[in-house]
C-alpha cells in the first residue's frame, strides 16, 4: 500500500485541526496547469485547499478529473467567442491504485479511478481526482468525466453519482472520515450512500452558494431513482418523502442531511434563510464568508510597499505589473495600453445577473468617459460564459464588437488563474456590478484588493462586510430590489457613471496621493479577514 492509498498528510496535523475532513467539490482551481474549474466556486475551493495545507489541517479534497477540462476559450474568425474542447494530460497526477465501482442507471459496475495531487506539487492538502475514462468502462461510462458541467442532463446526474458515491467509496478506501463536507450540492449522493453505511447527521456539513432558487440544481425524483442517484433503489413512498411535488432540490436535500450548513457571506446567510424557511427539517445556516489565499494571490512587492507606506515603490511596482498585463492585451488585441493610464477591469464568469455590459447601457455617456483626453481611462473585460449560455455569449460578443472601434477597450479570452492574477495585479479599478442579493460572495474583488486594485461595486456579497465607501472602495447606492429589472439596472448604471465621472477618475489624476491612500486602505482592510486562513479555521471552529 502506497502512502497515497491511505489517509496521509506530509506533516504532523495541528491539534486544533485533528478531525478528519473530506471536502467534496465539483471544481477546484489549484493551478493554471490543472484544468478542473470553471469559475468562482473552483477559485474558492482551491484557496481553501492551499490554506488547509498551510495551517496543517487534517483535510483532503475530493474532486473530478475532467478529460477536457471546462473548455478552452478561443475565438472565431471574427474574434467572437468559440469554445474549444481539448484533451488534457497531467504527468504530475499519480495513480493511487484505488479503483471503486458505482452504479449509473442499469450499469452496476462503472469503474472510478482515483488520482492523487500530492501536496508538494502545488502546496495543497492531498487531493483525489476521480475519472471514469478507463479501458474497463464502456463508451458512455468513459464520457461521464469528459466535461465539467456537461449540458446533457443524464450525464450531469452521472457526474454527481461519480463524485458523490465514487468519492465516498474512495474516502472509505483511504480509511474513512469524521466529516463529509459538500461544497455545493453536486456531490449529494455521498450523503445518501454514507447514511446507508451508518454515517450520522453529525458527520455531514454543507456549503450553499447560489442565492436564487432557480440556480439551485433540481431534478425529477423518479429519474434520479432510475439513475441510482440515491445509491440504492428507493420505493415510490421513499421517493415521495425525499422530494417536494416529485422534484428533488439538491440544496434542500443537502440541508436536510447536514448537521449544519454555511452560506458564503453574511448577506447571503440572510438571503438563504429566507429562501429555505418554508422547508421542514433543514439544518441551521450560518455565515462563513468566502475568502482567498494570500500567499497565492498577493504580489509580495506591492504588499511590502504598502506595509512600509512607500507610495513611490507601490506606484513603480504597479506600473511594472500593468506593463505585464498589457503585453497580453497587445498580443490578443493588437492594442498598446499605457501603464500610466487609469485601468478599469471587469473579469469573472459571464452571467446575466453579473451585468458585464452595464457600462454600455448609455453608449454616448460611456464614450465621453473613454474619449476624455485630460483624464484617460482604459477598460478590459474578461470572463467565461457557460459554453451553451448563448445569452451570455452574446454579451461577450457585443463587448468584443464594441471594443473594435475603441483603442482603449479590450476584451480578452482565456480567463483562468494566470490571467486572473495578471488582471488583479495590473488593474487600478476592479468593477463589480451584480444585481444586489444575486451575488452570494464574489471573491474576485478580494484578490484585487490584496493587490491595491480599488473595488467599485454594488453593495452585494462580501462587500457589505468590507466596504468603507470613499475610504477603501467605492460603493453604488443600493437600488430598490423590488423594481422591475430594467428600472433596477437604470438606477445602477446611472450611479456607476456618476461615481466614475465625479469621484474615481478625477481622484486618480487630480488627487493621486489620496487615491493611493484608498488603495493602501483596501490592502490593509482585506487581510486577514478575507484571507482563506480565516475561512479554513472558521470551518473547523464553527462547522466541523
Amino acid at each position: 500500500m502506497t502512502q497515497y492509498s491511505k489517509w496521509y498528510h506530509p506533516y504532523k496535523t495541528d491539534k486544533k485541526y485533528s478531525k478528519k475532513v473530506a471536502y467534496f467539490s465539483m471544481e477546484f482551481a489549484i493551478d493554471q496547469a490543472l484544468k478542473t474549474y470553471s469559475g468562482g466556486l473552483g477559485f474558492l475551493a482551491g484557496s481553501h485547499m492551499r490554506s488547509a495545507y498551510e495551517l496543517k489541517q487534517n483535510l483532503i479534497g475530493i474532486g473530478m478529473l475532467w478529460k477536457y477540462g471546462y473548455y478552452d476559450q478561443g475565438r472565431n474568425e471574427d474574434g467572437t467567442l468559440a469554445p474549444h474542447f481539448v484533451q488534457k494530460h497531467y504527468s504530475f497526477l499519480e495513480d493511487t491504485g484505488i479503483q471503486v465501482s458505482v452504479r449509473v442507471v442499469d450499469n452496476p459496475n462503472v469503474q472510478v479511478r482515483a488520482f492523487v495531487l500530492k501536496p508538494e506539487i502545488f502546496g495543497t492538502v492531498p487531493m483525489y481526482f476521480l475519472s471514469t475514462d478507463l479501458p474497463e468502462n464502456d463508451h458512455l461510462s468513459r464520457t461521464i468525466t469528459d466535461r465539467l458541467y456537461d449540458a446533457n442532463e443524464l450525464t450531469r446526474i452521472g457526474q454527481s453519482i461519480v463524485l458523490g458515491v465514487g468519492g465516498a467509496k474512495v474516502v472509505e478506501a483511504l480509511g474513512g472520515s469524521d466529516i463529509i463536507h459538500l461544497n455545493e450540492g453536486h456531490g449529494l449522493p455521498a450523503f445518501y450512500y454514507l447514511k446507508d453505511k451508518g454515517y450520522k447527521k453529525e458527520n455531514f456539513v454543507f456549503t450553499t452558494h447560489t442565492p436564487e432558487k432557480a440556480g439551485n440544481e433540481e431534478r425529477e425524483g423518479e429519474l434520479l431513482n432510475k439513475m441510482a442517484f440515491f445509491s440504492r433503489t428507493l420505493s415510490p413512498d421513499e421517493v415521495k418523502v425525499e422530494t417536494d411535488h416529485g422534484m428533488l432540490s439538491y440544496t434542500v436535500a443537502a440541508l436536510r442531511h447536514a448537521k449544519k450548513a454555511n452560506a458564503v457571506s453574511k448577506l447571503h446567510a440572510k438571503v438563504s434563510k429566507g429562501m429555505w424557511k418554508d422547508y421542514k427539517g433543514i439544518s441551521k445556516i450560518i455565515p462563513i464568508t468566502n475568502a482567498q489565499n494570500q500567499s497565492y494571490w498577493q504580489d509580495k512587492t506591492l504588499a511590502a510597499a504598502m506595509e512600509k507606506g512607500n507610495k513611490k515603490a507601490f506606484v513603480k511596482r504597479k506600473h511594472e505589473l500593468k506593463a505585464q498585463l498589457f503585453k497580453v492585451v497587445a498580443d490578443q488585441t493588437g492594442k498598446i495600453f499605457d501603464p500610466s493610464v487609469l485601468t478599469i477591469v471587469w473579469a469573472r464568469r459571464f452571467a446575466g445577473y453579473k451585468r458585464a455590459d452595464l457600462l454600455l447601457s448609455q453608449i454616448d455617456r460611456f464614450e465621453k468617459i473613454l474619449e476624455n483626453d485630460k483624464h484617460q481611462v482604459q477598460v478590459i473585460w474578461a470572463g467565461k460564459p457557460y459554453p451553451r449560455d448563448f445569452e451570455a455569449i452574446d454579451v461577450f460578443n457585443r463587448l468584443h464588437n464594441f471594443s473594435l472601434s475603441h483603442k482603449n477597450v479590450a476584451v480578452l479570452t482565456g480567463y483562468e488563474l494566470e490571467l486572473s492574477r495578471l488582471l488583479k495585479e495590473g488593474s487600478d479599478i476592479w468593477l463589480n456590478n451584480p444585481r444586489i442579493t444575486r451575488e452570494a460572495s464574489g471573491t474576485s474583488g478580494m484578490t484585487a484588493a490584496m493587490n491595491g486594485s480599488v473595488n467599485v461595486s454594488t453593495d452585494d456579497g462580501w462587500i457589505p462586510e468590507f466596504a468603507k465607501d470613499g475610504k477603501n472602495c467605492f460603493v453604488l447606492p443600493p437600488a430598490d430590489t423590488s423594481l422591475p429589472l430594467d428600472k433596477h439596472d437604470q438606477v445602477d448604471y446611472e450611479n456607476l457613471y456618476k461615481i466614475l465621472e465625479d469621484k474615481v477618475v478625477p481622484l486618480y489624476y487630480d488627487k493621486n496621493d489620496k487615491w493611493l491612500d484608498i488603495a493602501f486602505a483596501s490592502m490593509k482592510d482585506v487581510l486577514p479577514e478575507f484571507g482563506s486562513h480565516r475561512m479554513a479555521a472558521q470551518y473547523y471552529d464553527e462547522l466541523y
